[in-house]
């Protein structure tokens, strides 16, 4: 197993972190509790959850994956675990969380009301990592950083990430950190992937310089990477198909950002090269996302305990230089698939 440290942090993870988002939606507790356990088995000390999880979002559901995995880690030594979870982001953004009746902020209240939650449903005294699920377009980032700063003292947080961020917005919060002598953003968690390589714009570069580290989320594309999109018919009860059929005019625009022509046609030509190395592509989604310097631990999913196999192979898979270049041409051919 390979193990890496994330940003300046002494959090010391296997390169591959098992996300748990549909976990209390389309994964039933007995078999999260299966995935996990194999993910601990098999050498994964990392594990990703949020206080708006499952997903799809709901009212009724939100706070239950965080319980089904608090559950799991009272079955294992604590200090073995490294767990990071997410506040929601603020109402004022891109989306309006179901949660504490849709008023959420990046602010000293809902920070300290959302870690309590938190920490009760995971059933733990600490987070490990506590991360911005998405950042806050009207509260001052220093309001922020402050009040996760008194988390950190507080010894109910060790080290905080934001996710969702853009090169500005993580450069300000980690000079306003180094300004004021407060904990910084040692990680930001984004969508990273074959179909979305834009962190190595910008972002890669301010991660490379400062020591951030990346913990790229979806590096399969929201499934569509595994080619099961690439038919005359996919099947029904699939992320995209799901969302394809919602009311709600984001979600829609989320499926149609993933699956379209673009990202179809790129898939394929990835769908080519998997065969070409004698690997799932799977596989090789998994391994391109961990491959770089500035990513400290991938993000999987599943939502059945079968679908682990091909993203554990990519801790033995290598992305060499040929492969690379090859990669590299497919996404110079078929430019920013998801925009």
């Amino acid at each position: 197993m390979e193990y890496r440290y994330i940003g300046k942090t002494g959090l010391r993870v296997s390169s591959i972190c098992m996300g748990t988002m549909t976990f209390g939606s389309t994964t039933n507790e007995k078999e999260a509790f299966k995935i996990l356990d194999a993910s601990y088995d098999r050498g994964i000390n990392f594990y990703d959850t949020a206080e708006l999880y499952p997903v799809t979002p709901r009212k009724e559901t939100v706070g239950i994956t965080e319980e089904i995995v608090g559950k799991w880690l009272k079955t294992k030594s604590r200090d073995s675990v490294i767990m990071a979870t997410k506040i929601a982001g603020a109402a004022s953004g891109w989306f309006v969380p179901p949660i504490r009746h849709g008023l959420t902020a990046i602010d000293s209240f809902h920070i300290k009301k959302a870690i309590e939650g938190s920490l009760k449903r995971l059933q733990t005294e600490y987070i490990d990592l506590y991360q911005m699920h998405w950042p806050d377009t009207i509260v001052p980032i220093e309001e922020s950083l402050k009040a996760f700063d008194e988390l950190v003292k507080e010894g109910k947080v060790r080290y905080i990430g934001t996710s969702n961020d853009s090169a500005y917005g993580l450069t300000k919060a980690n000079e306003i950190s180094k300004y004021k002598n407060i904990a910084r953003f040692e990680s930001i968690q984004n969508n990273f992937s074959l179909l979305n390589p834009r962190f190595h714009d910008e972002l890669a570069n301010v991660c490379r310089h400062e020591n951030i580290s990346l913990l790229p989320y979806s590096p399969m594309a929201g499934g569509v990477l595994s080619g099961k999109y690439n038919n005359d018919f996919f099947p029904d009860d699939v992320r995209f198909a799901i969302y394809l059929k919602e009311k709600n005019k984001r979600v829609q625009a989320m499926a149609h950002r993933f699956v379209n022509s673009k990202t179809l046609e790129a898939t394929s030509k990835y769908l080519e090269l998997a065969k070409e190395y004698g690997v799932s592509p799977v596989t090789l989604a998994v391994s391109y996302s961990k491959h770089f310097d500035f990513v400290a631990s991938t993000i999987i999913g599943a939502r059945i305990f079968e679908q682990l196999e091909d993203s554990f192979k990519a801790f033995d898979f290598r992305i060499s230089d040929e492969l690379l270049k090859k990669i590299e041409h497919i996404q110079k051919e078929i430019l920013y698939p998801m925009g």
